[in-house]
This record gives structure tokens, C-alpha cells and sequence, in this order.
């Protein structure tokens, strides 16, 4: 392992360590226990209830693979390990689409898009991500030999799934962005700390998925199986990143873990209402109830349409304007804190 040859018998390649799954798999435990907790006790199970389930599943997973490290050539015990450290950071990233959506609610008037369609529109892009992931995966593992037709095809679509990986990321960042420039320009960043205390923590938990997508895409194309040449020749064509077992635990591992503590300490009810009918005047301080975001298109039409270009050519708008009757809409704040007249 050492010096990232392979350990005969195992199917991790390496003979796994048996030190350091268990305290991954404590701490994930804890946290999973302190979100379960947070959802009771700030009554946001529709908020954040992925955040628990996400922590289970890594639970779950560094629990099984502290068991591999004992016996690596169970293939069984690899694939539930596997399977389960997978299936978490997708969920993570739904998790963070429903707080970017909870907070478009909060400041309705600077919303790019229907709140309520963050989650939809973002999520649905990445179950077409795993779906096009789980193809691949299917492919490559059937294939017989390197050179296979089904080998060529697993490895594009692997590539098509993390080309749309990358901008599901970037459509995300460019919503939050974009609401975030809105929001600063307003003076709403600077007098309301909690919308931007929120968007920074999304902005680092997206930063930190980001890496470690990256560091899969290495791990999937750095270094393909070589055509022919016999094991030992394919092996010396492996990737470092598979050969050796530290490339997961600091690209995988450690920054999946900041994630989930990280939501811990800085919960996104610490900063939003609980009812999302309550957002922020607009005045930057004021907190009214409102509501709610009304859309007069049926449910089909705001799931197709989600930013609700369609509706441009139309009379009707897409979302009820209730902010714009509140008694503050002739105020907006500048990023200087005076306050100047909204056009009419």
C-alpha cells in the first residue's frame, strides 16, 4: 500500500485503514444526532430534514468500511460502504437548494427565480446527474475488457455526468449571486446580516461539494485502464488517487465532515423565520407576514418554466407582488443606507 501497489485479496485496491473510519463515523453520528435535534427544536423538519438523513448515511458508511478494514476482500461490506459515502452529498446538495430556496422567500422582491422552485428545478438537474452516474458506473462494470464498446460508453456518460454536475453548481452560484448583488445594492447584506450569514454558509458548503466532485472526476479520468499490457501495466496506469487511500480521506472524507458541522454551528433557522410567509421589508429591518408567494400558472407551467420566461410575453406575472403593497415599497436602501424614492 505504501508505495501504491496493490494488497492481493482486496477490493479496495489498498488494505483500508482501521483508525481513522471510526472517529469519521462518531462524528458524523454526532451531527447527525445534533440536526435530528435542531429539526425538533427549531421545528424545521421541511427546512433542513435532509441535513439528518445525510449524516446517517455517512454514519452508516464509515461504519461499514471500519469493518472492510478487517476483512477487504468482502465484497459486500466494499459496495454497502461505497454505496452509502455516495448517496450522502447528493443529498447535501438538495439540502442546501431548499435553504437557498428558504431564503429567496425571506427577501422575496430580489428573487431571480420562484422560491418554491429552487428545490424542484436544481434537484431535478441532479437526479438526471445520477441517473446519467449510476449508467456509467453500470457500463463500466459490465465491461469485460478495457478496450469494450460498453467500457467507451460508461466512461461518457460518466463525463456527461459530471459536465452537468458542474453546472448544476454553477447555476446555483449564479442564483445565489445574482440575489446576493441584489441584496447588497439594497443595503439589505449590510443592515440584515442573517440573509448574508446564510449565503456565505451556502457558498462555502457548495465550494467544499464542489472539491470534492472534482476529486471524483480525477479519480474516474486522471488515469484510465491501459488497453493491454497484463494487471501490472493496468495497475502503474491507475490513478494515485486510487492507488492510494489518502486522496479519499482528505478530499472525500474531511470536507463532507466540515460540511455537516459546519450546518451545525451555523443552522440556517439561527438566521430565517420559521414560516415562510415571513420575510423582510423593504426597508432592510422591518420583518412583516405575508402571504406567501403566489403564482397564477398552473403546477406544470412553473416546473417547466421555473424562471418564468414564458410568462414574459404575458399580461399576468408570474408571482404575486404582495411586498409591493406593504406600506414600504416606495423605500429601497442604497448601499450607503440613505434612502431614495422606488420608480414608479
Amino acid at each position: 500500500m505504501a508505495d501504491g501497489t496493490p494488497v492481493p485479496g482486496s477490493v479496495w485496491f489498498y488494505a483500508p485503514t482501521n483508525v481513522a473510519p471510526i472517529p469519521f463515523a462518531v462524528l458524523f453520528g454526532i451531527s447527525a444526532v445534533f440536526h435530528l435535534w435542531q429539526c425538533f427544536h427549531y421545528r424545521c423538519f421541511w427546512v433542513t430534514a435532509y441535513l439528518p438523513f445525510c449524516n446517517a448515511l455517512f454514519t452508516a458508511g464509515f461504519a461499514l468500511r471500519e469493518v472492510g478494514a478487517f476483512n477487504y476482500g468482502n465484497v459486500n461490506v466494499y459496495l454497502a460502504s461505497t454505496l452509502m459515502v455516495y448517496m450522502a452529498p447528493p443529498i447535501l446538495e438538495l439540502a442546501n437548494y431548499h435553504i437557498l430556496g428558504r431564503t429567496l422567500y425571506y427577501v422575496p422582491y430580489f428573487s431571480p427565480i420562484h422560491p418554491g422552485r429552487v428545490l424542484t428545478t436544481l434537484g431535478s438537474l441532479s437526479a438526471m446527474v445520477e441517473v446519467l452516474n449510476a449508467l456509467g458506473v453500470a457500463y463500466l462494470t459490465t465491461s469485460r475488457t478495457p478496450d469494450a464498446k460498453h467500457y467507451a460508453l460508461g466512461s461518457n456518460l460518466l463525463r456527461a455526468s459530471l459536465a452537468l454536475q458542474l453546472a448544476v453548481i454553477l447555476l446555483f452560484y449564479s442564483l445565489a449571486g445574482l440575489f446576493h448583488v441584489r441584496c447588497a445594492g439594497a443595503g439589505v447584506g449590510h443592515r440584515h446580516r442573517r440573509v448574508r450569514a446564510v449565503l456565505v454558509s451556502l457558498y462555502v458548503s457548495m465550494a467544499l461539494i464542489l472539491a470534492r466532485t472534482v476529486y471524483r472526476a480525477v479519480e474516474h479520468f486522471a488515469a484510465p485502464i491501459a488497453a493491454g499490457g497484463g494487471a501490472a501495466e493496468a495497475w502503474r496506469n491507475l490513478s494515485p488517487v486510487i492507488r492510494y487511500e489518502w486522496f479519499f480521506w482528505v478530499f472525500e472524507a474531511t470536507p463532507m465532515l466540515i460540511n455537516v458541522l459546519m450546518w451545525n454551528a451555523r443552522h440556517p433557522r439561527i438566521y430565517l423565520p420559521q414560516s415562510y410567509r415571513q420575510y423582510l421589508a423593504q426597508d432592510g429591518e422591518t420583518e412583516l407576514d405575508g402571504p406567501g408567494w403566489g403564482d397564477k400558472r398552473n403546477k406544470v407551467m412553473t416546473l417547466v418554466d421555473p424562471f418564468g420566461f414564458l410568462s414574459m410575453c404575458e399580461k399576468g406575472r408570474t408571482g404575486e407582488p404582495f411586498w409591493e403593497r406593504n406600506g414600504y415599497h416606495h423605500v429601497l436602501v442604497n448601499m450607503k443606507g440613505t434612502e431614495r424614492q422606488a420608480p414608479v
